[in-house]
């Protein structure tokens, strides 16, 4: 029998391959942009993206454990994955427009939409609110750096 967390895992992980959407060209133009002295940990943020994940899904679970299949679970199941989409989208829609401002849009819409989600889940469930705390404190991050990445490459603006 197929469980929830396997139905949710599986949309998770096929959500997430979006980001293998990339051009080469478009790696390249990327790789040439300036980026903040203080971005010393880039290399970690697949990583720190993939426990946001882990967390953003189990929020999930837990959500849908709470009142399986009402109206009101699969709204929310509903704005888990527009967040997701929009936080996938952020590469590759980030380097096909060749845009950092469409980056900082996506980052910060998914920002917003994960602060609602957070207060709307957390009346059912404290423990769904906190798993999505990683995202919560983390796309700002991101936002800002990307936004900062304009201020080094205004022609990237």
């Amino acid at each position: 029998m197929i469980q929830p967390w396997m139905v949710i895992g599986g949309v998770t992980f096929i959500v997430a391959l979006g980001t293998f959407l990339l051009r080469p060209r478009d790696v390249f133009w990327a790789a040439r942009l300036d980026r903040p002295n203080w971005l010393f940990f880039e290399p970690a943020i697949p990583f720190i993206w993939t426990v946001i994940f882990i967390c953003g899904a189990a929020s999930a679970v837990v959500v849908w454990q709470q009142e399986p299949g009402s109206v009101k679970t699969w709204l929310l199941m509903g704005l888990y994955l527009l967040i997701e989409v929009l936080t996938v989208s952020y590469i590759p829609a980030t380097l096909r427009t060749r845009s950092l401002a469409v980056g900082t849009v996506l980052g910060g819409a998914g920002f917003v939409l994960g602060v609602i989600l957070t207060f709307l889940v957390w009346p059912s469930s404290s423990l769904a609110a906190l798993l999505l705390l990683p995202y919560i404190l983390w796309s700002p991050i991101g936002t800002y750096t990307t936004g900062r990445m304009i201020d080094l490459n205004p022609e990237a603006a």
